[in-house]
C-alpha cells in the first residue's frame, strides 16, 4: 500500500522551485487507498479495481503520475477515484523505484522574516534542491520513461484484456510530469521514438517507421516539461487542465500547442484555471477552500472527458 512518507505538506510551495516538480499534501487523517501494488514485466503498479469488476464490464485506464510516483498516498487515492467511477486503473512506477527526491522546506517562524545570513542559507538551500533535482529530471527522459511504459501496456493487453476491448483500447491521464507521456502515447511517433532508442526532439533517419498512438484518448493536468510540438504530435481526443501563469507548463507553449489542434482538427477540450497553484489538481487536503473546490471541478472536467469518450 502507500508510503506514508512520499507524501508532503505543501504542494503551493513545492510547485514554485525552478526545477518543476511539484509534491503533495498529506491525505485526510484515516484515508487509506484501496488498490495494491504488483508487478507486471518486473515493474511496479498500482493496480485499483471497481468494487464489482469483474462482474461487471470496466474501461482501462492508465494513470501517469507526477514525481512523487506509485507510493504515494495521494496518487494512489486519486486512482481509487478513478475506480470508483468505474474504471480499472493501471498506475506504472515510471521512474523505476526513483521517484522525485523530496523539494518541501520548513516554513518556521524564522523563514517568515530571514536576517540577510539566513536567506543567505535559504538560497544555498534552493540551489542544491534544484541540481538536486535537474539531476533526477536527467535521469528520467523519454528514452528511459517510454520503454517503461511499452513493457506494462504489453503486460496490460494480455492481463486485463476484457478492460481494454471493452473501452474499444486504453485512456490515459497524466498529472505532472505524467502529462508529457500521456502526449506522447497519444502521438504518432517514429518507431525508435517510441521505443525510447532516439530522443523526440532529435532529427529521424530517412524511411524511419512510425509507429501510431498506444491510447485512443487522454487527459492531462498542469504538465511540465512538455514541448508545443508534444502537443502537436498528438493525433487522439485530449483534455487538457492548465493553470493560469503556470511557469512549468507556459503560456506560449500551450497556445501553440493549442493552435496546433485546432489546426489538425483534432479533438480536445482546454481549460485554464486562475488562483490555482501547479499540483492542485493531484488529490491533496489544501486548507484554502478555493482550491480545492477548482480540484474538484478538474476531476470532473478530466472524467467527464473520458466517459465521453
Amino acid at each position: 500500500m502507500a508510503d506514508e512518507d512520499v507524501a508532503t505538506r505543501a504542494p503551493e510551495s513545492d510547485a514554485q522551485e525552478v526545477s518543476g516538480i511539484a509534491g503533495d499534501t498529506k491525505p485526510d487523517q484515516g484515508a487509506a487507498s484501496m488498490g495494491e501494488i504488483t508487478k507486471f514485466n518486473d515493474i511496479e503498479v498500482y493496480i485499483t479495481k471497481p468494487a464489482d469488476y469483474p462482474h461487471s464490464p470496466s474501461k482501462l485506464l492508465l494513470l501517469l503520475t507526477g514525481g512523487t510516483g506509485v507510493h504515494s498516498t495521494n496518487n494512489q487515492l486519486q486512482a481509487d477515484k478513478y475506480a470508483g467511477e468505474g474504471f480499472l486503473v493501471v498506475m506504472p512506477d515510471q521512474f523505476a523505484g526513483d521517484p522525485a527526491p523530496t523539494t518541501t522546506t520548513s516554513t518556521g517562524p524564522a523563514e517568515q522574516h530571514p536576517s540577510i545570513i539566513e536567506q543567505v542559507k535559504l538560497g544555498v538551500a534552493n540551489v542544491a534542491k534544484s541540481f538536486t533535482i535537474d539531476m533526477w529530471l536527467a535521469r528520467h527522459t523519454p528514452e528511459k520513461v517510454l520503454p517503461i511504459l511499452h513493457r506494462v501496456i504489453t503486460s496490460v493487453k494480455e492481463e486485463f484484456a476484457d478492460a481494454v476491448a471493452n473501452g474499444g483500447g486504453i485512456y490515459a491521464v497524466g498529472y505532472c510530469f505524467g502529462a508529457k507521456y500521456v502526449l506522447l502515447l497519444g502521438a504518432d511517433l517514429h518507431a525508435d521514438v517510441a521505443h525510447g532508442q532516439r530522443a523526440p526532439e532529435s532529427d529521424a533517419e530517412e524511411g524511419t517507421l512510425r509507429q501510431g498512438p498506444q491510447i485512443k484518448c487522454g487527459a492531462i493536468a498542469h504538465g511540465t516539461q512538455i514541448m508545443q510540438q508534444d502537443m502537436a504530435d498528438v493525433t487522439v481526443p485530449m483534455c487538457v487542465v492548465a493553470v493560469e501563469d503556470d511557469p512549468l507548463f507556459p503560456d506560449r507553449v500551450r497556445n501553440e500547442g493549442l493552435e496546433a489542434m485546432k489546426a489538425k482538427k483534432l479533438e480536445h477540450e482546454f481549460r485554464v484555471y486562475p488562483d490555482v497553484p501547479h499540483g492542485f489538481a493531484v488529490l491533496g487536503d489544501y486548507a484554502d477552500g478555493g482550491i480545492v473546490e477548482k480540484q474538484g471541478q478538474a476531476f470532473q472536467q478530466m472524467l467527464g472527458w473520458l466517459k465521453a469518450h
